[in-house]
């Protein structure tokens, strides 16, 4: 099954980062935050990778094209310009890259891609967040109801601590509660074909509006509920935390 990355976004919220390169490929832990994706998908046996461009597409381009060489220790004869590879340790990864249009929204970046899909089922993602969600059992619920998409559903942070009151006294101070009772789209999807007929607008559509709409009054959208970690870099105070847990190894999407 293949996994599609959205990675062609202008990444704005994050313009510290993104001025000068894509927003996916912000390091977390000397490694772009798109690379800690797809070895989350990779613990779990999907190698296969579809990563549709926009925004400096150029930059995810270069970085795979000279990925053999940066995981490889190589001895080069300047005499001659020969190289030989000592050791590699590359992850055994197929990537696809379509440059999908620097203006094209999500829907119509995943249309873009219908000639690679084909006929079969698809995971699908987006370029900035991470998890320790497990993918072999979200793949088993999709299959065991049968509809058109599986959307993973998360509980994040609440943005603010919360008082215990007994009548106008405090009496205690309470972290910020997880989702504050909500549930939202954590971006881990599994699809069939089909959902590619429910983007109908081109490269104007944008998949969480219309086509996520129009799958749940079909009753073709159910929800993965996921409990565990789940996070989002979309501020710099994001990628901060992030490198925070990875460097005092408390990285909860790192199974590696």
């Amino acid at each position: 099954m293949k996994v599609l990355l959205l990675a062609g976004g202008f990444g704005t919220r994050l313009s510290e980062e993104t001025d000068i390169r894509p927003k996916p490929m912000v390091d977390i832990g000397g490694k772009p935050i798109l690379w800690h994706i797809m070895k989350m998908y990779s613990q779990h046996g999907y190698n296969d990778f579809v990563i549709l461009l926009g925004y400096k597409g150029y930059y995810i381009k270069e970085y795979f094209a000279n990925y053999f060489l940066h995981q490889s220790d190589v001895t080069i004869d300047l005499s001659t310009n020969e190289m030989k590879i000592n050791k590699n340790t590359s992850e055994p990864w197929t990537v696809t890259l379509i440059d999908t249009g620097l203006h094209t929204m999500t829907g119509g970046r995943i249309k873009r891609a219908k000639e690679i899909i084909g006929d079969e089922p698809f995971m699908l993602t987006y370029g900035d967040g991470v998890s320790d969600i497990d993918i072999l059992s979200l793949v088993d619920f999709h299959k065991s109801h049968g509809k058109a998409i599986t959307m993973t559903s998360v509980q994040p942070e609440g943005r603010f601590g919360a008082l215990e009151l007994e009548g106008d006294q405090i009496t205690n101070f309470l972290e910020k509660p997880k989702g504050d009772g909500h549930w939202i789209n954590g971006g881990f999807f599994v699809c069939e074909p089909k959902v590619l007929d429910y983007i109908q607008s081109g490269d104007k559509t944008v998949f969480e509006q219309e086509p996520l709409q129009s799958l749940a009054t079909d009753g073709e959208l159910m929800s993965y509920k996921h409990y565990g970690f789940w996070k989002c870099m979309d501020s710099l105070n994001d990628k901060q935390k992030l490198n925070e847990m990875f460097d005092s190894n408390e990285a909860k999407w790192k199974s590696w």
